[in-house]
């Protein structure tokens, strides 16, 4: 996977927490799915008042310029991520990047069906944040806040899904897990989101959300080397077909059984699914990256989810 050195990033996206204190020290009341374990997507706007416990993943980034007790902010991702230059060559920077399509990518989608998309933000944490949706830690893994409509990230979660959950790992994981809770936000400005009644089992519409966030993740992934920035220029040159097998297997890693079975180390419970199985996510996915097409990725009409 490539960026255009000269296609310009915009940092205004993302909002950098990591050291700033904002989250230490706070309960957070999260959903921890599979196994208890927080998995991409959780949707915390409805479920955090109902379950309670707190994990923390352990600390290390696997991205490059944050230590322990650091502080940093979004001024210094300002200073350093300029250009797909720098996102080549820098993993915060790649992050920064990738937002960027994916939001040029719905903003000119929503367009072309006579809406709006709405810009939000990316605030990355460690450790522990607040939102407006309640408190939550690491421990839930990447969300989407449909009340402050903004997604939130420990980037240590990437660190997580190649020694804990045996995901191959890759940069363009990184870009599939962002693109996935974008499409919640895509489902929040749609409306989709009011659709969730039952929050678990295979069948259920918190399954079904999940799976088109999946699938809309593809959608953005089939546009983005054709996805411009501001400045006219695609921020991803190429993508490879061993960069969508990454993130077809770290689909695998976060499906409900694959959890429950390899990281839980229990039996498969169907009733308790709340994202998917990891047929289901990759087979979401690949319809959307084949399709280009986010109708296809109606979730909440298919009867059979695969």
């Amino acid at each position: 996977m490539e960026f255009d050195e000269n296609a310009s990033i915009d940092t205004s996206q993302v909002e950098d927490l990591r050291g700033s204190g904002g989250g230490g020290g706070i309960g957070g009341r999260v959903l921890l799915g599979g196994g208890g374990l927080g998995v991409v997507g959780v949707l915390i706007y409805f479920l955090l008042s109902q379950l309670g416990g707190t994990a923390v993943l352990p600390s290390g980034s696997g991205f490059d310029d944050v230590g322990s007790g650091q502080q940093l902010g979004s001024d210094s991702l300002q200073q350093k991520c300029r250009t797909g230059a720098d996102a080549n060559a820098n993993q915060d920077c790649r992050a920064v990047a990738y937002i960027n399509s994916i939001q040029n990518y719905w903003t000119d989608a929503f367009a072309r069906s006579g809406r709006t998309y709405q810009v939000t933000r990316t605030d990355f944490f460690s450790g522990g944040v607040q939102t407006r949706c309640g408190n939550a830690t690491s421990a839930a893994g990447p969300f989407y806040c449909p009340a402050d409509r903004k997604v939130y990230i420990d980037l240590s979660f990437f660190t997580e899904l190649r020694t804990r959950f045996g995901a191959q790992g890759g940069q363009f994981v990184e870009a599939y897990v962002l693109a996935h809770e974008y499409g919640h936000h895509v489902q929040n400005l749609l409306g989709t989101s009011d659709r969730v009644r039952t929050r678990s089992g295979a069948n259920s519409d918190s399954v079904r959300l999940e799976l088109q966030a999946d699938c809309y993740a593809g959608v953005w992934a089939a546009h983005a080397t054709s996805t411009p920035t501001s400045s006219g220029q695609p921020l991803i040159t190429k993508i490879t077909q061993d960069d969508i097998n990454r993130a077809l297997d770290a689909a695998a890693r976060i499906g409900d059984d694959y959890i429950q079975s390899e990281i839980g180390g229990g039996r498969i419970d169907t009733t308790q699914f709340t994202h998917g199985s990891s047929a289901q996510r990759q087979k979401w996915f690949t319809t959307g990256i084949q399709s280009g097409d986010p109708a296809r990725c109606d979730t909440f009409g298919a009867r059979d989810l695969g």
